[in-house]
């Protein structure tokens, strides 16, 4: 089984989906990650590894933001390293998701978005709710 938490409101989101990890981790996890939305648009930090290895990369590399969702993850599917640790972002860093459990067509989802190919175009730089 999985954690997910998230959070928005006035405070800095970090430290409060941190606290929420530690809480859920008693159950065992190999990856955890979070995604922050700030004025920069989103910023996601995972790695393999427990959720003490995540403190670490943050209080060396900090990030802000007032909102976000962060995930512990238990591999039942697909090897427990960076690439598939959760939170994962589209193309263009605008969407960032955790789910639990297995997606079963997986693989057909992938093929068809390989077969479509990469979305192409510039990134946007300046986010309309920043000032």
């Amino acid at each position: 089984m999985c954690g997910i938490i998230g959070y928005t409101g006035p405070r800095e989101a970090g430290p409060i989906l941190l606290q929420g990890l530690s809480r859920l981790e008693y159950r065992g996890y190999d990856s955890a990650g979070l995604a922050l939305h700030n004025c920069h648009g989103l910023v996601t930090r995972k790695l393999a590894g427990r959720v003490g290895g995540l403190q670490e990369s943050l209080q060396r590399t900090p990030v802000q933001g007032l909102s976000g969702i962060a995930h512990t993850r238990w591999a039942t599917h697909g090897a427990p390293n960076e690439r598939n640790a959760h939170p994962h972002v589209d193309c263009h860093d605008r969407i960032a998701l955790v789910h639990n459990g297995i997606i079963e067509n997986a693989d057909a989802l992938r093929a068809a978005l390989e077969q479509k190919g990469t979305p192409s175009g510039p990134r946007p730089t300046r986010r309309p709710w920043c000032i």
